[in-house]
Parts: structure tokens; C-alpha cells; sequence
């Protein structure tokens, strides 16, 4: 069974880590995953009553104060105002800056010491505790490297740098908790986007039930500025809905009978009646939620690098500390004092959870900073392959074009109008459900042309009698000699050709524009597959400037193209819509679905652009990119600043308060970096 837990009083992201792998080398876990942006714990495991007991007794031998929950149990909120919970915080600074200014003037150093040994006890009362419980469970993390480093710097007779370094790190923990909230809330706000409420019209009597009871074909209405909480159909009224939620798109679109809402989306001023065609978890806004809730269990390869490189670089640290402290004075070469300090700057500055955190925090945040523009990654995984790709293959049918007949050019001969020709083949497909006769149909708007006696002609098409002479409608085996058109219909009037209608698949809008933008993004090789004729194939290629095309295959043979395309390149992203396009999708680096069209798709695929065209596409291009690199400058940005303050360290320059900064100021500023994805604009 798949389990998803909440880990209420979770705060530290290294620790995070440690129960993440202790729960996932227990007997009976199986896809182990701790998000610590949301504070979610995802596994499988056989059916067990006891599952929350059995994670807490985990979690309590690596974290103490972490409360295991199911999903929507209440919590133990803490409703104090910010004032308030960190009220200990603030007397401490007080009384910091109290006993700093002693020290400067030269005062009692009983005083100094009185006053820094408050300011230590208020600040980092909670730190020290911990710290105790750390080290009588044996296990080395930041409280307590935090207390071993306070404790020492008072034998050293250092008051007010410990309580300096104690003040430091609360501030640190305090921001650093306030920011990583705010991006949980940033994300959570998508779990809003679909009201629990429906108001059911039964026997013209309105009743307000839950959506999740509301049946497929049962009529609601929803007021003006409500969100639809289902999937349906206008049959009543007509508005605006603004569809941002769903799509990214921030043009309200116009709404009337016939008119295809999602829940999710705002209704604008005036009053609709909808007929649902799907039940409230099925919606589009449900599998929106689900998608991006489901997003960070996976997980990318550097934050698996990450977690394996936390629990080598925290021993090797300590060891590099120790030998600091204690090998240079067995040399002779200064007070054993001086460098246990030197040795407890570096034990402090190289606690590794600004890497810890930021990794993860990086991906979390780009997936919810892709979702604003409706694009839905279900993990960091794939932001990191869209990222790493130089090469986009497309489907052509309903992802580059429309997936539906339309006519694009009419050639009238004999003195013929383009009007009269259409009206004459439209009128002898009166009786066709081909789609090409579809077309023509649709497109002609005027009176209704009476043909007698209809014929089909089989293989060719179809005649009928006009104005006593035959009309024949059909395909290029009715002319006798051959000629140069892509025309797709031919009219012949009493044997002779009057003309010819260019009927094929148009290309989306924003097609040409999507493919610019993305080779102006970096991406090499652009290239379509199709079933289609090659001639076809060929002709969408060239108008939207693609770099390759192929025609006339199967599924495996898209498969094995995307599959050669992948010995060659950096990696390889597809985007398709049907149900033919899964094997495809899934045999890509990161396959896209079109809409939430094909469920088959849309299973199959590791990101979705929910607005059903491309103009998202180049915007997740560029987000994975920023993803990624956003991830390499805090990674490298807080190794390149701790290992400064340690070497500072080992020659005497660096203080005790430089290493809290390298550790709870990095920290927080990979933070506040990689939040900054959540209002990424691209």
C-alpha cells in the first residue's frame, strides 16, 4: 500500500535526510521519500495497522519533537503571532548587545559574563538540549556542534562570542524557517484551486453539497466569482472564466452554451448552469493537485547526490576539525587553546544543511514556479533532464497542428469564383462523414446548393446532377492528366475541371513562434514525427523551420527514432498527445503531454502543459534551466564560503560568529535564492 504522512515539527533539513534513510533501510519500507519543503513522508509498505506508531519510534531515535500525522488529521498548530514565538529571541539580543558593550568599556567581566550566559540561555536554550540528546544517541549534527562550540567558548573565556554565536544562529534558524514557510504556502495555494463545494440544481431547487458526491451528468450552477468545482458543460449563461489556475494564461476567455469548462477555473460576472462530465476527482483541478503533490517524491539526481554527500562530508569535517584543535600544538606550534578555537570555527562553519536544503528547496520551488504557467512536472527528476536536453522531438497531429481538416487554399478555374466552387463541392458532401467533406462543410456559411441523384463513386468520390449537367467532387484519379497541386479535392462540371480545394492539417498559431524560441533557448535539434505521408511531413517542416522530420510511422518506429536520437544527444524531450504517443513519451528523457486530453498520455508522461498548446513550453525550457543552474550556485556558493572561513580559520583569522554566518547565513541565503524560483519570470 502507498502511504503519504505528514511530519509535523520537522524543522531541520539534514536531519530530514537521516530519517529519510533510516526509514527506508527498515525492514518492510519500500520507495522511501521525505520531502522536507512540504514535510511529507511518501513509502510503500505491506498493510499495517500500527504504520504511524512504527514511523514515529523511527523518527524518535533521530529527531526528537517531530509529530508523525496522517494527511488532514488536526495538528498541534502553534497559533502565537511571530512576535510572540520568537519573543526569547529578541530579550536575548537585548542582552547580547548588553553584555557586548560591557566588554567595550571595559566593565566587570563577572558582568560580561552574566549577561552573555543569559542572552546564550534564551537564545539557545533549545539548541543545547538537543545537542545533549545528539550526542547521547552518538550522532553529530548542527545543535551540536552549536553547543560543543558555545560550551568551549566559555572555558576560553570567549562570553561574548558565545553568546554572539548562539544569537547568530537563532536569527539564522529564524529566518530560514520563515522562508521555507513561505514557500510551502506558495504551493499549498494550488491546493485551493478547487472548491469542496457544489451548488446541484434538482427540480429548479438549488443545493449546496460536496462536489466529491455531485454524479457526471448532474447540473450545477456556479455564481459570479466562485470557482467550478467540477468539469463540464455550459448549457445556461454566458461569462468570462479566468483560467490562469488551470492553464497559466492570464486572458479571461469567453464563455457560452456548448463552452468546455475545468474546475479550477473562476467563473466572471454573471451566472452559469453547467452539466459535469467528469466526478470531482477525475476533474482536471484534482489531477492538477495530485500532480504537483506528487511532484517531489521524485527525485533528482543531485538531490540523491546530495543526501549521500551530506553523510560523508559531516565526518570528514569533524575529523578535519579535530586534527586542527589537537595536531599543532603535539608540533609545538602555538597554545592548545588557540587552536581548539581555530578547530571550533571550522566545526561550526562546515555544517552542511545550506547544501542540504537549498538542493531539494531548488526543485520543490521550480515545480511550483513551472505550475504558475501550467506546466506540471511530476519531479525534479525530469526538470533536470528538460534542463540537460538539446533535442525536442513533437508528434505533429493535434501538437504542432490543430489535429483537425481545414481548408487552405481554393483554386477556381473557367471563370469560377472561390465562393462557387466551395459552395458546389460542399454541396455534393451534403450526404459524406469524411473528414475532408467535414471541412468543406464547415467552412462554407451561405444558401444550401439542391443537387439531384447522388452517386458515389467508389474510390473516386462523389457525383450528382446540377443544373442537368453532372457534377463530380472527389480525389486527384479523377483527372486524366496529371498536374502539379497539393490541391486535395477536384470539381469537375460536364467533364471539365472548374476547380480545387487544398484541404490538410493547419498549424497551431503559436507553433512558429514556440520553435524560434526555443532554438533561441538552446535547443540544437527540433525535430517531427508523424504518421502522416512524408510529402506532408516534409511541407509543416519546412514552414516551421524544424531541423528534421519523419513520415509515415508506426509507434515502435517513433520509439526507435527517439531512442537513435538519444545516442547522439545530451538528451532527449518529446512532446505528444495521443494515445499512440505513450510509448514514445515514456521512452524519452522527459516526454510531454498536451492537455489532459489522452489519460494513457498523460500516465505515461513525466510533465503535462495543462493549456493543451505549446506557448508553456519554451517557459519550462527555461525554468528547468534556471532549476538547475540555481542548484550549482548554491551548491558551490556555500562550499566556496565555508571553505574560506575554514582556512581563515586554521590561520587565526576568522571568529566563532564568521562560522555561524557561513553556516546559518549561507543557509538562509541559498534559501531565499532558491525560493526565488516560485516567482521565476520567463
Amino acid at each position: 500500500m502507498k502511504y503519504k504522512l505528514l511530519m509535523e515539527g520537522l524543522d531541520c533539513a539534514h536531519c530530514a535526510s537521516k530519517v529519510e534513510q533510516a526509514i527506508a533501510k527498515t525492514e518492510g519500507f519500500e520507495n522511501v521519500s521525505l520531502v522536507f519543503a512540504s514535510k511529507t513522508l511518501h513509502f510503500e509498505h505491506s498493510k499495517d495497522k500500527n504504520i504511524i506508531k512504527t514511523v514515529q519510534e523511527i523518527t524518535d531515535r533521530i529527531e526528537d519533537g517531530v509529530t508523525v500525522l496522517e494527511i488532514g488529521s488536526p495538528k498541534d498548530t502553534n497559533n502565537k503571532s511571530f512576535l510572540k514565538s520568537n519573543l526569547p529571541l529578541f530579550i536575548a539580543i537585548v542582552f547580547g548587545l548588553g553584555a557586548l558593550a560591557c566588554e567595550l568599556l571595559g566593565l566587570s567581566e563577572i558582568l560580561v559574563a552574566v549577561l552573555s550566559g543569559i542572552a546564550i540561555i534564551l537564545s539557545g536554550y533549545d539548541v543545547f538540549i538537543s545537542g545533549a540528546k545528539s550526542i547521547l544517541k552518538l550522532r553529530i549534527d548542527e545543535t551540536t556542534l552549536m553547543a560543543v562550540a558555545v560550551i568551549a567558548a566559555f572555558c576560553l573565556m570567549q562570553f561574548v562570542e558565545g553568546a554572539m554565536v548562539t544569537i547568530l544562529f537563532g536569527i539564522g534558524e529564524m529566518l530560514e524557517e520563515k522562508a521555507v514557510e513561505n514557500s510551502r504556502k506558495s504551493i499549498e495555494k494550488l491546493a485551493n484551486i478547487q472548491p469542496d463545494v457544489a451548488t446541484v440544481l434538482e427540480n429548479n431547487i438549488e443545493k449546496e453539497v460536496k462536489a466529491e458526491s455531485v454524479k457526471i451528468g448532474s447540473v450545477i450552477i456556479v455564481k459570479p466569482h466562485q470557482r467550478i468545482p467540477l468539469d463540464g458543460t455550459v448549457i445556461e449563461g454566458t461569462s468570462t472564466v479566468d483560467t490562469s489556475a488551470i492553464t497559466g494564461e492570464s486572458l479571461p476567455q469567453d464563455c457560452t452554451v456548448g463552452f468546455q469548462v475545468l474546475s479550477g477555473m473562476m467563473n466572471g460576472e454573471r451566472l452559469l448552469k453547467i452539466r459535469t462530465t467528469k466526478g470531482y476527482h477525475d476533474s482536471t483541478a484534482s489531477r492538477i493537485i495530485k500532480l504537483v503533490e506528487d511532484a517531489s517524491v521524485s527525485k533528482s539526481k543531485n538531490e540523491k547526490l546530495i543526501t549521500r554527500f551530506a553523510s560523508i562530508y559531516t565526518p570528514i569535517v569533524v575529523f578535519i576539525s579535530l586534527a586542527i584543535a589537537f595536531l599543532p600544538p603535539l608540533f609545538g606550534m602555538g597554545d592548545l587553546a588557540m587552536w581548539i578555537y581555530r578547530g571550533l570555527v571550522c566545526l561550526v562553519a562546515s555544517c552542511p544543511c545550506a547544501i542540504v536544503i537549498s538542493v531539494p528547496l531548488s526543485y520543490y520551488s521550480g515545480i511550483g514556479g513551472a505550475s504558475k504557467y501550467g506546466v506540471l512536472f511530476k519531479g525534479g527528476k525530469y526538470l533536470e533532464a528538460l534542463a540537460k536536453a538539446d533535442t525536442i522531438v513533437f508528434d505533429k497531429t493535434g501538437t504542432l497542428t490543430k489535429g483537425q481538416l481545414d481548408i487552405v487554399k481554393i483554386t477556381p478555374y473557367k471563370n469560377y469564383s472561390e465562393k462557387e466552387i466551395l459552395s458546389l463541392a460542399a454541396a455534393c458532401e451534403k450526404n459524406s462523414s469524411h473528414p475532408i467533406a467535414q471541412a468543406i462543410k464547415n467552412s462554407y456559411k451561405g444558401n444550401e446548393i439542391i443537387l439531384e441523384s447522388y452517386k458515389e463513386k467508389s474510390g473516386y468520390g462523389v457525383s450528382a446532377i446540377y443544373k442537368g449537367k453532372e457534377l463530380v467532387c472527389g480525389n486527384k484519379k479523377l483527372l486524366k492528366e496529371n498536374i502539379e497541386t497539393d490541391a486535395t479535392v477536384f470539381l469537375l462540371y460536364d467533364g471539365e475541371l472548374i476547380g480545387s480545394i487544398e484541404v490538410r492539417d493547419t498549424i497551431r498559431e503559436e507553433s512558429k513562434s514556440v520553435i524560434d524560441k526555443l532554438k533561441k533557448s538552446g535547443i540544437k535539434n527540433l525535430v517531427m514525427l508523424t504518421g502522416d505521408h512524408r510529402k506532408t511531413a516534409k511541407k509543416v517542416s519546412e514552414e516551421l523551420n524544424l531541423t528534421d522530420c519523419y513520415g509515415e510511422l508506426l509507434p515502435e518506429d517513433k520509439v526507435n527514432i527517439v531512442k537513435k536520437l538519444k545516442e547522439n544527444s545530451k538528451g532527449v524531450s518529446f512532446v505528444g498527445d495521443g494515445i499512440n504517443d505513450s510509448p514514445v513519451i515514456s521512452a524519452s528523457d522527459c516526454g510531454f503531454a498536451m492537455g489532459f486530453g489522452s489519460d494513457a498520455a498523460i500516465q505515461s508522461a513525466d510533465a503535462v502543459l495543462s493549456s493543451g498548446n505549446l506557448t508553456a513550453l519554451p517557459k519550462a525550457v527555461m525554468i528547468a534551466k534556471k532549476t538547475v543552474a540555481t542548484v550549482k550556485f548554491n551548491i558551490t556558493f556555500a562550499l566556496i564560503i565555508k571553505a574560506v572561513v575554514i582556512v581563515l580559520a586554521f590561520f587565526g583569522i576568522a571568529a566563532i560568529w564568521m562560522s555561524v554566518i557561513a553556516d546559518t547565513g549561507v543557509c538562509m541565503a541559498c534559501v531565499l535564492i532558491a525560493t526565488r524560483l516560485l516567482r521565476v519570470k520567463v
